[in-house]
């Protein structure tokens, strides 16, 4: 692991200038802007005790910022920490918001790029969700690479069409192309991303008629709302639309589309390769400068943000209120070893069946179903993300649990 060391002040208000190739780009300084120390190394490996919760390997979260491209990443991150294997558990459609928004995004991109009929190959496919979506809308045929698929664990008529590789993707499933190549939510897990964009372009060759489509987590969002539970160990690579576009046509892509979805939430491109390198800008990448005062805003409100959710849990603690933490995945450890308020937390409950009586790593707390909180008769409920409000609202209601709801 490259071992960063202080070289001098950034002109970056807030931050300090290290000795550290941009992982994107090749620049060779990037600016510490955020650190949080002694976090768990994986939010989403789900633990059978609560002694190997409570012990799990921690590591360290140091955000450098690239003055040249604009990525972000953890330049503490050790890539030999990567677990993805079937314990890995983030399997995100028990949720009726999400399996929407899932369907309107395969249904557009099969109506956008004439995905019928196709060959379509997935990077990180976790357990197939989307995959097989996209093949039982298009009649598609499938392949997913990922070391944390699990054959059979979603049922579909299109499960013939659909075979998974347990591996993670590189030079040798090369050959393994097809007419379109999606990859979601797994570049920001990626430390080296412009190894990987670019086996992606070598893999295509000279097929130019092969479209791309990766979605991430926009730091953009994270940067302007000091959202500190998306910022968290596993997620080393953090990107905004300008930077994102940079690193693809350095890649050998041209960048066809940029856009926020899902709450703008989620950052997508669509891209397709070229002979030539492109100069092509799309109106939605922000400039450098821009960046550079969204991390500056960062750094002015971070301190507050997070005195602010420390506050309110020792008061409710104080109080004698029972606060319960809906979502257990990498936002609500995010949020409480941020914190270190993990102990003011008795209850975290999940829509995931596949996690219910496992325990989270660095928190030990165990992971019950929402049914759970008839009983509980939380005061509060504090939700992970505000975009399932409304379906939490309405689940709560349907089992008679009065409470308050507020997201982070």
């Amino acid at each position: 692991m490259n071992q960063p060391s202080v070289i001098k002040q950034s002109s970056l208000t807030g931050t300090r200038t290290i000795a550290h190739s941009c992982p994107s780009c090749g620049h060779p300084e990037l600016s510490v802007f955020y650190e949080v120390r002694n976090v768990p190394v994986h939010s989403c490996l789900m633990m059978p005790t609560q002694q190997e919760a409570i012990d799990f390997p921690c590591g360290d979260v140091v955000l450098g910022f690239c003055p040249e491209c604009g990525f972000i990443t953890n330049v503490e991150f050790d890539a030999n920490n990567s677990d993805y294997s079937p314990i890995y558990e983030d399997q995100q459609s028990f949720s009726p918001t999400f399996n929407s928004f899932a369907y309107k995004l395969a249904s557009r991109l099969i109506d956008k790029f004439d995905l019928h009929d196709k060959n379509v190959v997935e990077i990180g496919c976790s357990k197939g969700d989307f995959l097989i979506l996209l093949c039982e809308l298009g009649n598609n045929r499938g392949l997913g690479i990922d070391p944390s698929a699990i054959v059979g664990r979603v049922q579909s008529e299109a499960a013939d069409r659909v075979s998974f590789i347990q591996d993670y993707y590189s030079e040798k499933y090369a050959d393994r192309v097809g007419d379109f190549i999606c990859c979601r939510h797994t570049l920001e897990h990626i430390h080296q991303t412009a190894e990987l964009v670019r086996t992606v372009r070598r893999s295509i060759g000279d097929r130019l008629d092969t479209t791309v489509f990766f979605e991430i987590p926009d730091m953009g969002r994270v940067l302007t709302e000091q959202a500190f539970e998306d910022i968290y160990y596993e997620h080393c690579s953090y990107f905004t639309p300008g930077s994102l576009a940079r690193l693809f046509r350095n890649s050998g892509f041209e960048v066809d589309d940029l856009y926020l979805d899902y709450g703008d939430q989620y950052l997508m491109i669509e891209a397709r390769p070229v002979a030539t390198p492109s100069t092509k800008i799309h109106p939605a990448e922000e400039s450098l400068e821009q960046l550079v005062r969204d991390v500056e805003t960062f750094t002015a409100n971070i301190g507050n943000k997070l005195a602010h959710w420390t506050q309110h849990l020792q008061e409710m603690r104080s109080q004698g209120k029972r606060v319960a933490v809906w979502g257990s995945g990498s936002k609500c450890v995010a949020f409480l070893t941020t914190l270190g308020t993990k102990d003011l937390i008795d209850c975290v409950v999940d829509i995931n069946p596949h996690r219910h009586g496992r325990f989270i790593p660095g928190i030990g707390q165990e992971i019950k179903s929402p049914e759970s909180l008839k009983d509980y008769q939380p005061d509060q409920v504090i939700v992970m993300n505000a975009i399932y409000c409304d379906e939490i609202q309405q689940m709560l209601e349907k089992m008679g649990v009065t409470t308050e709801v507020t997201a982070i």
